[in-house]
């Protein structure tokens, strides 16, 4: 990418949006994002409970009014009932892209083999890329980076390339 991307960074939890516990996740989207992409990207931060109303509120201002190139959600994706954050996604894309979910689980379940509960899932709105990540760091870890050569070749379709 020869532009800095607009990526938002948007962590799904009740407890950490009550103030609870310290957001994690978000900072890891952050660090792996950073090191993947030059120039720099800039990061848009939101941190939101469980609500799926919001989430897809604050999913469509991050694409239509904010312009994101990438929205990464982390967290909600799990069989809780409180995990309602493919429902969210989905109430806001225009084409889902489920390989991405697909990948996930499949670099998961090497090591956790209950990796297969997640439900998370990607697509597109506009020219932005969404995608839920787990809500845990050290998954995010493994998920995240295989999964940048296939972020890269979205975004450039996207823009047009």
């Amino acid at each position: 990418m020869d532009k800095s991307l607009r990526i938002a960074r948007v962590t799904l939890s009740d407890r950490a949006s009550a103030g609870i516990y310290a957001d994690r996740s978000g900072p890891e989207i952050e660090r792996i994002l950073s090191a993947a992409f030059a120039p720099a990207p800039t990061f848009l931060v939101r941190l939101i409970p469980d609500e799926r109303a919001q989430i897809a509120a604050a999913l469509r201002a991050l694409c239509d009014d904010d312009h994101c190139d990438l929205v990464v959600t982390t967290g909600g994706t799990g069989p809780a009932p409180r995990d309602v954050t493919p429902e969210a996604t989905r109430d806001v894309l225009e084409r889902e892209l489920p390989g991405f979910g697909e990948a996930m689980r499949a670099v998961s379940f090497a090591t956790v083999p209950t990796a297969i509960l997640s439900r998370a899932t990607a697509g597109t709105r506009g020219r932005t890329l969404l995608i839920n990540l787990p809500g845990n760091p050290r998954a995010i870890g493994e998920c995240l980076p295989p999964l940048i050569p296939a972020i890269r070749e979205c975004l450039k379709h996207l823009h047009g390339e």
